[in-house]
């Protein structure tokens, strides 16, 4: 079982940046693959970034590629993604997410692990 809590969120203005951070505790971090998930009001969660259990492949959401970076450290168990030129669009509440099977992906239901979320809100 693993357990994921999101921080770095905030309030900030378009056009600027923010890193959110997931920390993860549980046996055998490494061998999760792990993405990140938003929702806005009203809306689904969507997929924003994957990265798989080596960190070789990060498929990103096309809305955000280019502006997003996914990132994990093994050592410190924690997955990052370092959002810049945000939009208002960007505006949800961000997820953290685990998985063990292989690969990597973009689907809700391919993840098992969920953190809590953290608020993003960008101002226009």
């Amino acid at each position: 079982q693993v357990q994921l809590v999101e921080s770095g969120g905030g309030l900030v203005q378009a056009g600027g940046s923010l890193r959110l951070s997931c920390a993860a505790s549980g046996r055998n971090i490494e061998a999760y693959a792990m993405g990140w998930f938003r929702q806005a009001p009203g809306k689904e969660r969507e997929f924003v970034a994957a990265i798989d259990r080596n960190g070789a492949y990060t498929p990103y959401a096309d809305s955000v590629k280019g502006r997003f970076t996914i990132s994990r450290d093994y050592g410190e168990n924690t997955l990052e993604l370092l959002m810049n030129s945000l939009k208002s669009e960007d505006t949800a509440i961000y997820y953290c997410a685990a998985s063990l099977m292989s690969g990597v992906g973009t689907e809700k239901s391919w993840y098992a692990h969920w953190g809590q979320g953290t608020q993003v809100t960008v101002s226009s």
